[in-house]
């Protein structure tokens, strides 16, 4: 009987932690809405292809939606490293 409770607890815990973990997610999520979108695809009368967060932008707008990406994904990753360091350096 008493694993049977101890069991009950840890799943219960267990909930909580899953809920907590949820909900921060769901707080840290940005609103779907105009003007929050990644890039921008110009195809007509130029080619071209920027990216918002990054500010990269790429004249090949065939290669990137083509799946081309390989640019805008290294540019983020170093940025967001970037700010990971920075609030690191400054909470110090």
């Amino acid at each position: 009987m008493k694993k049977k409770q101890k069991n009950q607890k840890s799943e219960k815990g267990n909930k909580q932690k899953q809920e907590a973990k949820k909900h921060e997610l769901q707080e840290s999520q940005k609103d779907i809405a105009w003007g929050s979108q990644i890039r921008s695809y110009v195809l007509h009368p130029y080619r071209m292809v920027k990216d918002h967060r990054t500010n990269i932008e790429i004249g090949n707008a065939d290669g990137v939606l083509d799946g081309d990406i390989d640019e805008f994904i290294q540019g983020y990753l170093l940025q967001s490293n970037d700010v990971r360091y920075t609030k690191a350096a400054s909470s110090e």
